[in-house]
């Protein structure tokens, strides 16, 4: 399966970069249907052209984001300077308490295909 998931620019640079290998995003029904092996597809939001294709190595399930952050670098999920209290309010902004609750969190470990 492939999935096309788009990212601000700066996140796109680091994955770019081979600093980011992690995405973290809400367990819904899209990321349920994602499996080791599968591609990734990240789009750049800046410049729709710019895509970076990678490979799902691993998929990691938590209860919520707070788990995420005690459980990762923050340069594996985000960027470096960014603490852990504004990444979890940050967060709080793309996805709401009531689906972190119903799905949970799905960390998705990747690397860049050559």
């Amino acid at each position: 399966m492939e999935m096309i998931l788009h990212l601000h620019k700066e996140i796109f640079d680091i994955v770019k970069d081979g600093v980011k290998d992690v995405e973290v995003r809400v367990n819904d029904d899209k990321r349920r249907k994602l499996h080791v092996g599968d591609t990734l597809i990240f789009v750049n939001r800046g410049c729709e052209n710019d895509k970076i294709k990678t490979k799902v190595n691993n998929l990691v399930y938590f209860k919520n984001f707070t788990d995420v952050v005690d459980y990762y670098k923050m340069e594996k999920i985000y960027l470096k300077e960014t603490t852990k209290d504004e990444y979890l309010k940050l967060m709080g902004k793309f996805y709401s308490n009531k689906d972190v609750e119903e799905y949970g969190v799905v960390a998705i470990e990747f690397c860049k295909e050559s």
